[in-house]
């Protein structure tokens, strides 16, 4: 096993926990990032140490938040200095909000869009650089089976950023490989226990909007989805198959990593629509003479 420097966005909970934790038993240098981690995530650090220090591992919590531009830097400029480089970019931070989509203020969608989008711009502009430096490299990017399969009412906002974060990982992943760096998309189901993506997700802003909803038609709907959710999760759905998934992503040859995996315990039908997009997607570029665009190029 060839050990990895490893960032991972939005680590404190969720996903990015469980990832960090799983890929540094799997022997790699993993730095857990999150925000304020001397304030409300002070915990999470401690916790963190604590994991590492009793497993015998390297499990670094760092500050990063993905909203700030100098805050990204500062977190990618001593991962550097500290450890030469970074060989895997994992784009976990996100944040889900819940609710009628009319409900939320235009500043809302924004925020998710900040958050879900530009955040990970913002990394890869501090991160690539070193990584066309090294002609190597790995980015795992976290989507979601909404980008191409079941999207219940109420989580529009967290749809709609979720499936442009997924486009900008399809054609960055096309703007990489020449550079010798690959792409996974990861792409989990829905979870409604074992992270906190529906316990902490935000509420509308429009409060007046929400009650019209809340005394129409659509009266008490969001219990009503919530509950359909939950009864379509298995029981036994658990959510470290995810970072299962990127253990063994990471683990793979350059090369042979595949472009996109599927871990989702509902089967939402994302894992039969996203190979045919994926395929048409290929075919295109078949058409139009850059079939490389494919395949990343081994510079090593």
């Amino acid at each position: 096993m060839n050990k990895k420097i490893i960032l991972i966005t939005g680590a404190s909970s969720g996903f990015g926990r469980l990832a960090a934790e799983a890929l540094a038993r799997a022997g790699h240098t993993v730095y857990a990032s999150m925000r304020d981690v001397a304030g409300r995530n002070a915990r999470n650090v401690a916790e963190l140490a604590e994991t590492s220090r009793l497993g015998g591992i390297d499990l670094r919590a760092i500050e990063l938040d993905v909203q700030s531009e100098s805050s990204i830097e500062s977190a990618v400029s001593k991962i550097i200095a500290d450890s030469g480089k970074i060989d895997v970019m994992v784009h976990n931070a996100g944040h889900m909000v819940f609710g009628p989509a009319e409900a939320f203020t235009p500043e809302q969608f924004a925020e998710q869009y900040d958050v879900n989008v530009l955040g990970t711009q913002r990394v890869n502009r501090a991160v690539l650089p070193h990584m066309r430096a090294a002609k190597q490299g790995l980015l795992l990017w976290i989507s979601s089976s909404s980008s191409a399969g079941g999207t219940p009412p109420y989580l529009a906002p967290y749809f709609a950023a979720k499936a442009a974060m997924d486009s900008l990982a399809v054609v960055y992943a096309r703007e990489l490989v020449r550079w010798g760096i690959e792409t996974t998309i990861v792409v989990p189901g829905a979870f409604t226990k074992g992270t906190n993506h529906f316990a902490h997700s935000g509420r509308p802003g429009d409060k007046a909007r929400l009650a019209e909803y809340e005394a129409g038609p659509y009266k008490a709907f969001g219990e009503q989805v919530m509950k359909a959710f939950s009864e379509i999760v298995p029981e036994d759905a658990d959510p470290s198959g995810v970072a299962a998934e990127m253990v063994r992503v990471v683990d793979l040859p350059f090369g042979s990593r595949p472009f996109r995996v599927h871990y989702d315990p509902t089967e939402d039908g994302a894992s039969i629509s996203f190979p045919v997009i994926d395929r048409l997607r290929a075919e295109m570029l078949h058409r139009v003479g850059f079939p490389d665009l494919l395949k990343p190029a081994n510079l090593a």
